[in-house]
């Protein structure tokens, strides 16, 4: 059998311990201000976490664009050559193209190393979400099934990674198109949080609204308890942007329900939270239905 390497992109949030820890390739995408663009390395190479949302407070306005098809050459190339197989578990096609330029190198690559095996597997899912099937797919490695296995499992099961996500700020929401002016200016005034989820296309879509930061953080926890599966033992992926004790808040909450046994924490990376804004929490478990 084959060694094999999983890979996947930035839009993961995977903190760097844990990319590190797991061994995992993990392709940045890349996000621009005025000044310029930036790739976006679990590491934070090039710009610290919290530089990036203190530009959104100040009012700066960030792009984020794909890994194209030549970064996914450049990088799965030396690793084919170095006689390894490739599982790579991409960002949603709801939301972005990286999926389509993965499958494409996968295509092209495997007509340049026909001894090699290559698949690309659209995750419908984002943020840690991602992270989570990552983190599974290696657990699924260590205990040794094959690189089949792992891709046959995530395509089964990757509509049961649900994606809870409470927004704070309006604005960001109203500059991607998501909501009018109108909406977030109410909003703003009568403090409504809107309460977002990725659905089955892997797009991600308002659900709920609620009166309050709060209330809104204990709509998804209660959401989590509804939709979870198993109902206890868990471990619990949560992402914020720049939040980290309203994620804190939302982790307790589920350990002290049962449903989390272990909470990894990470910060919203500059792909997603260009589009969220700061004050965002997402909230990621397995569950019987998204």
């Amino acid at each position: 059998m084959s060694e094999f390497v999983i890979v996947t992109d930035s839009a993961a949030d995977l903190p760097d311990q844990l990319v590190q820890e797991m061994g995992v390739t993990v392709l940045p995408l890349r996000f621009t201000f005025e000044d310029g663009t930036y790739e976006d390395h679990p590491d934070r190479r090039a710009m610290p976490i919290e530089e990036f949302y203190d530009r959104l407070r100040e009012g700066q306005m960030a792009t984020t664009s794909a890994v194209n098809v030549g970064d996914y050459h450049d990088v799965l190339t030396p690793i084919l050559k170095e006689g390894k197989d490739l599982l790579i578990l991409a960002f949603s096609s709801g939301l972005s193209t990286t999926y389509q330029s993965a499958a494409i190198a996968a295509g092209e690559l495997s007509e340049e190393f026909p001894e090699r095996k290559i698949y690309a597997v659209d995750t419908l899912c984002a943020s840690m979400g991602e992270g989570l099937i990552v983190w599974k797919a290696w657990q699924m490695k260590q205990a040794g099934k094959t690189m089949e296995e792992i891709r046959d499992w995530v395509e089964e099961n990757k509509l049961h990674f649900i994606h809870w996500v409470a927004v704070n700020d309006l604005n960001h929401l109203k500059r991607g198109g998501r909501i009018s002016a109108t909406t977030a200016f109410v909003g703003g005034m009568l403090s409504i949080k809107p309460i977002i989820h990725l659905d089955d296309e892997g797009k991600l879509i308002n659900v709920a609204k609620a009166r309050g930061r709060m209330p809104s953080l204990n709509y998804v926890v209660d959401k989590l308890v509804e939709l979870a599966e198993p109902k206890e033992g868990q471990t619990v992926f949560i992402s914020h942007s720049d939040c980290l004790d309203n994620a804190q808040y939302v982790g307790e909450k589920l350990k002290e329900k049962g449903l989390a046994e272990r909470v990894e924490y990470s910060f919203i990376g500059p792909v997603i939270g260009a589009h969220t804004g700061p004050g965002t929490v997402a909230v990621f478990c397995m569950g019987t239905e998204r």
